[in-house]
């Protein structure tokens, strides 16, 4: 048991999917928030939004596989696969009509999610994410990447963070980026490598995005280095998804976490 600052207490619980470990936080009551995790993060990216939300809602903050203290499910991950674990843990958890909110590949994990499970989704909120497959030249990036990590994954992984924040955010926040990179490096190799695969081989789930019943958001930030707000504002009104700006880059989690939990109060 641990106690975030505004004293919101949180559970730390394993659950054995396909004789893996899963490990995930679970804190508050109320309708249910699944929170999802991107690239090179953890469940413990969302803890300070967590803490607040919690006193309204049941909070799950899942340890995708291969990330914070979750093992590998196998060598090759895939959104499917993810999302259906995530759908066994709350088949477990007794949690239905949920909100899922997933942050860049937590998002790509929530739309697999979407279409698999849709009656079990209420709410759809997509932080920094996208319905939209890889463009080729994104692809040829991450076979880059795979290479680069068979040869020095650390290095891969401080300059991939790195590469996440503006020059702006760089200096303003350069200890909370530090301690991003110093946990994403106890991640291993081939959890990256599992990653980095699975979103490179994702579908175009543009279809699904617009198709799904449910209540739908995406949360773009204005300065995105990863995904020009240009191609979400477009992504939005192809989907009929309702789109909120935040003045921010890829991490708006950390770079302006009051900002977007007062957005996240209004939508969830």
């Amino acid at each position: 048991m641990a106690i975030f600052a505004n004293k919101v207490q949180y559970t730390k619980m394993i659950f054995h999917y396909h004789n893996t470990p899963i490990h995930y936080h679970k804190q508050g009551s109320g309708p249910a928030i699944v929170m999802l995790h991107g690239f090179l993060e953890s469940s413990s990216m969302w803890q300070k939004i967590a803490a607040v939300l919690a006193k309204e809602h049941t909070i799950l903050m899942i340890d995708l596989p291969g990330f914070g203290e979750s093992s590998m499910l196998e060598k090759r991950h895939t959104m499917e696969n993810m999302a259906t674990m995530v759908c066994e843990l709350l088949v477990l958890e007794k949690l239905y009509d949920i909100t899922l909110l997933g942050h860049s590949m937590g998002g790509y994990v929530a739309l697999a999610f979407g279409e698999l499970f849709p009656e079990k989704v209420g709410k759809l909120v997509l932080l920094n994410s996208s319905a939209s497959p890889d463009s080729i030249s994104r692809k040829e990036n991450r076979n880059r990447a795979l290479s680069i990590i068979d040869r020095n994954k650390d290095a891969f992984i401080a300059m991939a963070i790195g590469n996440l924040f503006n020059a702006e955010e760089k200096v303003k926040h350069p200890l909370a980026i530090k301690g991003l990179k110093n946990e994403a490096l106890h991640t291993s190799a081939n959890g990256v490598l599992a990653a980095i695969k699975a979103m490179r081989d994702r579908k175009d789930r543009t279809a699904i995005l617009k198709n799904l019943s449910c209540e739908k958001h995406i949360i773009a930030g204005s300065n995105d280095l990863i995904l020009p707000l240009e191609d979400i504002i477009t992504l939005s009104k192809q989907t009929k998804t309702t789109l909120h700006i935040i003045h921010s880059g890829h991490m708006s989690w950390l770079t302006h976490s009051s900002e977007l939990v007062a957005l996240l109060q209004g939508i969830v």
